[in-house]
């Protein structure tokens, strides 16, 4: 199916948006749309939480020039990640009015950072085939 290289498997909502790790291999920020109501979601949803239609999303670019809002800098981490840390979580704000909350890129260091600030979001790969996205800033 795929999906099982981006995180978990076997729930429904999930290998519904299946096509979502194939647009990240190509490099393309993809989310889904709804026909009925307009509201956008990155990460892709099938479902839409805001008129509680089903089946009704389409695939769309998100355009791929976000604003950072937020940041802070992590210095714990989760089971079997100890190894990352420090990292840096932000939170950025797409021109279609998404909010997403990310990793920036570890090549990033926290005194280049100003909210306000453009950011894109670049695939990346990670250990045993697995592949998830983090912020960049544009220009680096």
């Amino acid at each position: 199916m795929g999906f099982e290289r981006f995180g978990k498997v076997s729930y429904v909502s999930e290998t519904k948006v299946k096509d979502f790790v194939n647009y990240l291999e190509q490099g393309k920020i993809m989310g889904t749309q709804c026909r009925i109501c307009k509201k956008i979601y990155f990460p892709p949803q099938m479902d839409c939480n805001n008129c509680y239609s089903k089946d009704s999303m389409v695939w769309r670019e998100i355009v791929n020039e976000w604003t950072l809002i937020t940041y802070t800098t992590a210095h714990f981490a989760p089971t079997g990640f100890e190894d990352d840390i420090p990292y840096i979580l932000a939170i950025a704000e797409s021109p279609e009015g998404i909010r997403l909350f990310a990793r920036l890129s570890k090549d990033v260091s926290e005194d280049q950072l100003k909210p306000g600030m453009k950011l894109k979001l670049v695939p990346v790969r990670l250990p045993n085939d697995k592949i998830s996205y983090e912020f960049k800033p544009i220009g680096g």
